[in-house]
């Protein structure tokens, strides 16, 4: 059963899948540096490059991921969100699922894709969440993590106002050295970080860390 932070964040994002779903289809929103992260995360992968797009939302990313070479496949909290990326994307499988609590098996991803998908979660889960990440993936393979760089804890979703929908979200930002320092906890070796600074009317610097789980300890 989900905790109640999300709940709270399965109801909203149930509510506004469509719209979100509509607005944002490929990777628009993405800047440069933030691509280039992704191509050298998936540069970095294990062959048969066996992705878990862990909070994949409408599925925006997983053609992103399949045209690098990977094998993606998602999972969402949001029925409503797995609905539209099984619609929009039907040649990659997606599930609905809690990423504090993964129904995959120990060690079946040579990648983790973590874009974003940590960030409505409170600093008490957070570290659950990423050893979930860690536990199904193999030894060798790699964990990206994206999230907005900061300490407070900010409601958001007002932007979906205009479509008619008052939706409750709330966005945890973290600094990129508490988020490298938890990963390393977990026993990873973290290989690659980014750090930018907003753009455009983005409001908040953004960061992406990349880590390695070893092959062996």
């Amino acid at each position: 059963m989900p905790q109640p932070d999300e709940a709270m964040t399965r109801t909203a994002y149930d509510l506004v899948a469509d719209v979100y779903a509509d607005r944002f289809t490929a990777t628009e929103p993405e800047q440069p540096l933030d691509l280039a992260m992704i191509d050298h995360f998936v540069g970095l992968l294990p062959a048969p490059r066996r992705v878990l797009d862990a909070g994949c939302g409408a599925g925006r990313m997983l053609p992103y991921l399949a045209a690098r070479g990977c094998r993606p496949e998602g999972v969402d909290l949001s029925p409503e969100m797995v609905r539209r990326a099984r619609a929009d994307h039907p040649g990659h499988p997606c599930t609905v699922g809690s990423l504090t609590d993964l129904a995959h098996r120990d060690a079946l991803f040579d990648g983790v894709f973590s874009w974003y998908s940590t960030i409505h979660n409170p600093d008490a889960d957070l570290d659950g969440m990423l050893g979930e990440m860690v536990r199904v993936l193999r030894p060798g393979g790699f964990l990206l993590v994206a999230f907005q760089v900061g300490d407070e804890v900010r409601r958001v979703g007002q932007g979906f106002a205009a479509s008619g929908y008052d939706v409750v979200l709330f966005r945890h930002h973290r600094r990129t050295a508490d988020m490298t320092g938890r990963i390393a906890a977990l026993g990873l070796e973290v290989v690659a970080t980014s750090q930018r600074g907003p753009i455009g009317t983005e409001p908040d610097p953004q960061a992406v860390v990349i880590a390695r789980r070893p092959t062996t300890g």
